[in-house]
């Protein structure tokens, strides 16, 4: 009977690095997707040529436009600005949300008396409050980041609801008979169970942030990716939108990224995996 030398090796050793070939089918992925990209560019640089520089910039022209941005600041500014609101109005919103989604769970009349409300304004899209929320607290950062908290606190609540509702409930009989009161039987068991849909409303709410931001910023912002696209319009400058749109995308895609490496690592226990 012959041995696998290797796979006993890794058994007996977890910590002792793995082969070359685990590692191929990642960087065949990374390979494909900036093939994927090249590519997409290519088609991008074709089509380009049939229209004006007005009409559809092409890859160079707006990559130059982007090199103009950077040179006078005006990209940093506004990537910036948008970053810290978009953060700022997220965190605030996972903040409530969970604890919302949480009593709501495990309260039932709390839940039925809050349900109209959630159910109603979810619906609401936030530009929609641009002009309120511009009135109310007026022009400034305020006003940005209360849109962004209301994009986001209703689907941190759904998400987080969904998630206690949807606990095991021989797991919570279990926990009952093991003598564990309300108090220890959230942090044992529903808690942990709920974080999943946590992870996934966070996520989803990070991406609506981004869709509200910039009908924020296009009304009422000296700053700001929505204000720089805005600006293009009015000076014809439409490679500066698409610098714009670009860096909108590369700035969520790092923030999901980001958010996703960090719970897998932190969160794995709680069956968080990306």
């Amino acid at each position: 009977m012959s041995v696998d030398v290797r796979s006993v090796a890794e058994k007996t050793n977890p910590t002792a690095p793995r082969p070359a070939r685990r590692r191929r089918p990642r960087l065949a992925r990374v390979a494909l997707s900036v093939l994927s990209v090249v590519l997409g560019i290519v088609v991008w640089d074709l089509v380009s040529r049939n229209y004006t520089a007005f009409f559809l910039p092409s890859p160079l022209l707006t990559w130059r436009g982007a090199v103009e941005l950077v040179q006078d600041g005006t990209l940093w500014d506004s990537v910036s600005a948008s970053s810290t609101r978009i953060l700022t109005g997220w965190a605030l919103g996972v903040v409530i949300g969970v604890p919302v989604g949480l009593l709501m769970g495990c309260v039932p009349w709390l839940r039925l008396m809050l349900d109209p409300y959630i159910q109603f304004f979810r619906f609401v899209p936030p530009i929609a409050f641009v002009t309120l929320a511009i009135i109310w607290l007026g022009p400034g950062e305020a006003s940005k980041v209360a849109l962004i908290f209301y994009t986001t606190v209703f689907i941190v609540a759904l998400n987080t609801l969904a998630g206690v509702l949807s606990v095991d409930e021989l797991r919570l009989r279990a926990a009952r008979a093991l003598g564990a009161n309300p108090a220890r039987t959230l942090v044992s068991v529903v808690l942990p169970s709920t974080v999943p849909h946590v992870v996934t409303g966070a996520r989803l709410a990070m991406g609506n942030s981004f869709l509200t931001i910039v009908s924020a910023e296009i009304v009422a912002a000296q700053s700001g990716l929505g204000s720089l696209i805005w600006t293009a319009r009015n000076y014809a400058k439409t490679e500066w939108v698409f610098v714009g749109i670009i860096a909108l995308g590369m700035l969520g895609y790092l923030f999901d990224w980001i958010l996703r490496v960090v719970s897998s690592r932190t969160l794995r226990r709680y069956g968080v995996t990306f």
